[in-house]
C-alpha cells in the first residue's frame, strides 16, 4: 500500500493478520521501484492502490506513472486491488485498463449517493470471478435487497448521474473556497476532490493542531491516522470538505487558517 492510506484498510489488514508494507510515493503517485524493492525484500501478495484522488492526499497517479506501474506488476505477476471510491468526481480511466488480467477494481455508491447506500461493486480478472464471489459470500458482504434494488433503479433512471454532476460542481466550489482561505499554506489538493492534505507549519504537530481545531468545534483528521509505518508520522491533517454546510465552509477554513498562524 501507499505509505499513507485509507485507515479502514489498516483496520481490515490488522483483523485478517495481513502485514502492510508502506511504499514510497511522490507527486505522481506510487514509485514502481519501491514496489519492486519491497517485493525483492519479502514477496508481496498483492498491491492495494488508490490511483484516482488518493485518500488522504488527493493525488491522482499520472498516466506515465500508471504505465510504469502496470509494467512492474506484470513483470512481478502481482495482483492489484484498485480502489475507485472517489473516482466519480473525475473522468479518469481505471488503472485496470492497463493490466486487466491482474487488477481487481472495487467501487461503490456510498460516496456517489449517500453513506447509507452500502452497495459495492467488484470488477475482477475472469479467472478470479469464482474466488472473489466466494469470498464475498463467506464474509456476509452481500448487499441487502432494498439497497440493491434502489441502486439498480437509481443507476438506470439517471438519478446517480444527476447526483454525480451536482457533487462534482459542489466539490469544485469547495476547493475554490479552500484555495482562497488557506492561500500561502502547504495544502495539497485536487480541484475535483472533497478533501485536502495540509502539511502544517512549524511548530504545529498533528495532534496539537487537531486539539486546537476541536476547541473551535472543528474536526480534522490527524496525519498519523493514515500512516502505515507508525514510526513515520507526518505533521499534517486531512481536511474533509463535504460534511460542512456550504455557507459555513468559508468561515471554518478561515478559522483553521487563523489557528495555524497562531502558536500552539
Amino acid at each position: 500500500v501507499e505509505a499513507l492510506t485509507y485507515p479502514v484498510v489498516k483496520e481490515i489488514a490488522a483483523r485478517l493478520g495481513i502485514t502492510l508494507v508502506p511504499l514510497a510515493t511522490d507527486d505522481e503517485g506510487p514509485l514502481p521501484q519501491s514496489v519492486a524493492a519491497a517485493h525483492r525484500t519479502a514477496p508481496l501478495s498483492a498491491l492495494y492502490l488508490q490511483p484516482t484522488l488518493h485518500n488522504p492526499t488527493s493525488v491522482t497517479t499520472s498516466p506515465q506513472r500508471r504505465h510504469a506501474l502496470a509494467h512492474t506488476v506484470r513483470v512481478l505477476g502481482l495482483p492489484v486491488i484498485e480502489d475507485r471510491i472517489w473516482s466519480f468526481l473525475t473522468d479518469d480511466d481505471p488503472f485496470a485498463v492497463l493490466a486487466p488480467d491482474l487488477v481487481h477494481v472495487v467501487d461503490g455508491l456510498s460516496k456517489r449517493v449517500a453513506p447509507g447506500l452500502t452497495v459495492g461493486f467488484a470488477v475482477v480478472p475472469e479467472d478470479r470471478v469464482g474466488a472473489v464471489a466466494a469470498a464475498v459470500r463467506s464474509g456476509g458482504w452481500s448487499a441487502g435487497r432494498f439497497a440493491l434494488e434502489a441502486a439498480v433503479r437509481w443507476i438506470t433512471d439517471g438519478t446517480v448521474q444527476r447526483l454525480v454532476a451536482a457533487k462534482r460542481a459542489d466539490a469544485e466550489h469547495r476547493q475554490r473556497l479552500l484555495a482562497e482561505e488557506l492561500r500561502g499554506f502547504a495544502v495539497r489538493s485536487d480541484p475535483h476532490a472533497y478533501f485536502a492534505w495540509w502539511e502544517l507549519p512549524a511548530p504545529w504537530r498533528a495532534d496539537t493542531f487537531t486539539a486546537a481545531a476541536a476547541a473551535h468545534g472543528i474536526a480534522v483528521t490527524p496525519g498519523p491516522t493514515f500512516a502505515v509505518d507508525p514510526h513515520r508520522t507526518p505533521d499534517a491533517v486531512r481536511l474533509g470538505l463535504a460534511s460542512v454546510p456550504g455557507p459555513d465552509l468559508g468561515r471554518v477554513l478561515w478559522t483553521l487558517g487563523a489557528v495555524a498562524r497562531s502558536t500552539p
